[in-house]
């Protein structure tokens, strides 16, 4: 998305009004790191076209630093430090991205996510925000969230300080549903394995025999549509209690499959638009050993050394994540159905998206357009409130932060107002009422 210093001066005005305490040098270094990115708007372009752009490497600009005040450390797990079921924030907080112990507020993560992955602006925002509001403190002093577990009062420090917050946060590990969820690329789901936080190797092999050697990144990632599907299938064959959300499940399952090749892979003028190779993605992902034999070691995920991130200019964004979601949801659309099993395996049951939305939405148009970017959003802010309900005494206050991140991903757009949802079409699904929100 080609963002204008203006729109993005209003978006990042925006956030921090929600989040007072963003200072104005990191606004500027924000500004002026995505006043570069020239990543493609997404609506009536073809699925592949932002990776048909001449792209260069840059060594110096793409170097990630592994030295220093970066250099590995590896957690104290048994002491609190926090890590969770992403990958790439568990790496983030071992290499002092973030800090260590893995409790991290908005604005540090915004910035590591770009300054580390190449993450553009509004996806890098939009993510630190949510987690935030629903699985941190969002009326902080320092509004942030744990990558792991949930947060003591003496490790989260700023975080719990605040006032109006009711309980202690859940972090990213008690987020089942509302952030991470079932049908993950390398995690189980939640009723089958008792977690999802932890890596399960059978998953992490079929991911490993599914990534192409020598072929670059976007290739990488078309490649492995059906491993996708076979996940997608596990989970409807196995788990009874299997629920696919709008959030967790619609977009945050598919980041598993599409952000490693997008923002893990190495680049190099061999391959700019990166190349994820074996030994880099088990690194990521805390594997060791040959396939056929892997170990895996909970909380170590590393960025490997002489590592070059994704070219300055091409920052993976929001419009260019729902391009890799399309992808896949055109060979499948069962991909964009929020649904579930109804109490028994193979059971799958989409929700009728026009009678959800009390007919803004439709279904079978969701791929057209910008539409799958105002459904997914508006979804989300018109579910929050009953979402959050009990853990904030200020909700409208908490509430804050989230309005204006989505209002920023929405301009423009020209959205249908969704108003109203009807929700009782969810209790037909034994999932979502057994753990709809992971609080």
């Amino acid at each position: 998305m080609l963002f204008s210093p203006i729109a993005l001066l209003v978006l990042l005005v925006s956030l921090a009004t929600a989040f007072p305490r963003m200072d104005p040098k990191t606004l500027q270094q924000l500004l002026k790191r995505d006043t570069k990115s020239k990543a493609c708007p997404f609506a009536h372009t073809d699925t592949h076209e932002h990776n048909k752009r001449q792209v260069s490497f840059d060594p110096v600009a793409q170097r990630v630093s592994t030295t220093g005040k970066y250099a590995w450390k590896a957690p104290n797990l048994e002491a609190g430090d926090k890590r969770g079921p992403c990958p790439g924030l568990n790496a983030l907080a071992n290499h002092g991205y973030i800090p260590h112990n893995g409790i991290a507020p908005a604005t540090t993560l915004i910035q590591a996510l770009g300054q580390a992955y190449g993450m553009a602006l509004d996806l890098a925002t939009f993510l630190a925000v949510y987690g935030t509001v629903f699985n941190g403190d969002a009326l902080s002093l320092t509004p942030g969230y744990s990558i792991g577990g949930p947060a003591n009062i003496g490790l989260l420090g700023g975080v719990l300080s605040g006032t109006g917050i009711t309980r202690t946060p859940s972090g990213l590990s008690g987020s089942h549903n509302n952030y991470e969820g079932d049908t993950s690329a390398t995690r189980g789901d939640q009723y089958l394995f008792g977690n999802n936080d932890l890596l399960q190797i059978p998953f992490f092999q079929q991911y490993y025999d599914a990534l192409l050697e020598n072929t670059p990144a976007p290739q990488q990632y078309s490649a492995l549509f059906r491993f996708r599907q076979s996940r997608f299938n596990y989970s409807i064959e196995n788990n009874p209690y299997f629920f696919f959300p709008q959030f967790a499940g619609v977009l945050v399952a598919p980041a598993g499959f599409a952000f490693p090749p997008a923002m893990m892979s190495n680049h190099s003028a061999q391959y700019p638009q990166g190349y994820l190779d074996k030994e880099t993605f088990k690194s990521f992902f805390a594997v060791t050993g040959g396939s056929g034999n892997f170990k895996y070691q909970p909380g170590y995920e590393r960025i490997p050394d002489n590592w070059y991130k994704r070219a300055i200019g091409t920052e993976y964004s929001i419009p260019a994540f729902l391009l890799d979601v399309l992808e896949y949801a055109r060979q499948d659309p069962r991909l964009l159905s929020v649904g579930g099993n109804t109490g028994t395996p193979n059971s799958f049951t989409g929700i009728d998206i026009t009678a959800l939305t009390k007919g803004v939405f439709n279904g079978a148009t969701l791929a057209q357009g910008n539409n799958l970017q105002c459904f997914i959003f508006q979804l989300i802010q018109a579910e929050a409130p009953g979402v959050l309900t009990g853990l904030y005494s200020d909700l409208t206050k908490a509430l804050q932060p989230l309005t204006e991140s989505i209002s920023g991903a929405l301009g423009g757009l020209g959205c249908p107002q969704l108003m109203e949802l009807d929700e009782s079409l969810y209790e037909k699904y034994p999932g979502y009422k057994k753990n709809p929100v992971g609080l």
